[in-house]
């Protein structure tokens, strides 16, 4: 029987923009439409409609996202456009009303149904079109999980809940399945995200469930266990400091996952935090932090911090840089505070002016970089294991457990031999700087 011959087949380019959560939205959506026929196109011009996920978060990604939207417009033409500023269409189409379609985040069958309306789909029943771990956009080798959608936190300078919604969790046993296609597909490490990491499953009243033929329930340390079991990297991002996250501890003194933990803690001022409206503002961090190394020793935190929030006095920055000198964090990003439309933070008096926020900010990061470099050198001589993300020439560019990928720094490995994107390397520390480790390859034993 010969095969029915083909019509040329639709093809969408897409552009992500944001967090990982975004970029986990871009792999469903991007999914469903390979699962339908449509190929994925790698320039503008040769696709037949642009899908642009945006984000919203503050105004500097704003302006990015409607960049990206005209730059799609004038490349393409036509241009459908979902994510985070999708929840406030009136900012898009007021700039770029040629759009063909608005939708929010985590809207996947709107997305879907535009691309059907504007593209209509041509299924070959013929080909095996998707792999079981569906379409990613990270490198084989690792994978974001997200395991909730939405947050309940009402942060004042935050408005990711009026535009992602409250929390959503995914059942328990539906998120192992899919870390369990994922490492059977090749994945190496898995890299857990939602909003609030540590408040999973409280929406739906921590639902038990059943995956390998033994009970868990949606909740962290359930989560922890059972990924842990997997026999690959499990690294937590958004994690907040409540007294629960203390249970996770022990699984990353055994390795079961990784011993690294992302908190935003976004200031080390109990009247900077009172304003922010922080969930565990209340807690005693530093004093958490300090049971958890002696627990675990070889555990790793990284976070996030505002300076320049409104009102924020000089005494109040200082405690920040105090609680930094005494938290000994070791991986640190930071924001000079900007005005998010629609935040509770607008409302607050005693704006800090722009060129405070900078110097504060230079002075903050110029406290963490010295903190980070004596870490770092710590760990001179040390033997480890790596996973590769990239060979440049004759240099693997690799990463630690203490390192997540983009946002923490790399290990550079000299002379590289064979290894390739993927491999796993065991090596020895030979220097460091402020952000990053160089090393060698270890002899085979």
């Amino acid at each position: 029987m010969s095969r029915p011959a083909k019509t040329r087949v639709p093809k969408i380019g897409f552009v992500s923009l944001g967090c990982p959560k975004a970029l986990v939205d871009s792999e469903r959506i991007l999914t469903r439409l390979r699962a339908e026929g449509y190929e994925v196109s790698p320039t503008y011009d040769a696709a037949d409609v642009v899908v642009v996920n945006t984000c919203g978060f503050i105004d500097a990604a704003v302006d990015e996202s409607l960049d990206a939207i005209g730059e799609a417009i004038e490349q393409n033409g036509r241009v459908i456009v979902t994510g985070c500023l999708g929840a406030r269409p009136e900012r898009i189409l007021e700039r770029h009303p040629r759009v063909l379609k608005v939708t929010g985040p985590h809207a996947y069958e709107e997305v879907v149904g535009a691309v059907h309306e504007h593209l209509p789909p041509l299924h070959d029943p013929f080909s095996d079109l998707v792999p079981p771990q569906g379409v990613r956009l990270t490198p084989r080798h690792y994978a974001y999980l997200k395991i909730s959608e939405g947050c309940n936190n009402k942060c004042t300078f935050c408005i990711i809940p009026d535009m992602r919604g409250r929390l959503v969790s995914r059942r328990i046993d539906e998120v192992l399945r899919e870390g369990e296609r994922l490492v059977k597909a090749g994945v190496k490490e898995l890299l857990v995200i939602s909003q609030d990491t540590s408040a999973y499953g409280a929406d739906i009243k921590y639902a038990a469930a059943s995956w390998r033929d033994e009970s868990y329930q949606t909740r962290f340390i359930d989560l922890a266990r059972g990924l842990g079991s997997l026999g690959a990297w499990v690294r937590l991002h958004y994690v907040y400091p409540y007294p629960h996250v203390d249970e996770v501890i022990p699984l990353m003194a055994e390795r079961r996952v990784l011993p690294y933990l992302d908190i935003p803690f976004q200031h080390g001022s109990p009247s900077v935090l009172k304003r922010m409206r922080r969930p565990a503002h209340g807690q005693d961090t530093l004093a958490r932090i300090q049971r958890w190394r002696k627990e675990c020793p070889e555990l790793v935190l990284r976070s996030t911090f505002i300076v320049g929030f409104p009102g924020e006095t000089e005494a109040e920055f200082e405690e920040l840089l105090q609680w930094l000198d005494e938290a000994q964090l070791d991986r640190v990003g930071c924001f000079k505070y900007s005005p998010v439309e629609g935040a509770a933070a607008n409302a607050l008096p005693d704006h800090v002016a722009p060129e405070v926020q900078e110097e504060r900010y230079a002075r903050f990061m110029e406290r963490a970089a010295a903190i980070s470099a004596q870490r770092l050198s710590a760990r001179v001589g040390r033997k480890m294991r790596v996973l590769v993300d990239a060979v440049e020439e004759n240099t693997a560019i690799a990463r630690s457990e203490a390192d997540a990928p983009e946002i923490d720094g790399v290990v550079r490995i000299a002379k590289a031999g064979k290894l390739r994107v993927g491999d796993w390397a065991e090596v020895e520390i030979t220097g460091a700087d402020a952000y990053d480790l160089k090393a060698r390859i270890l002899p085979a034993q």
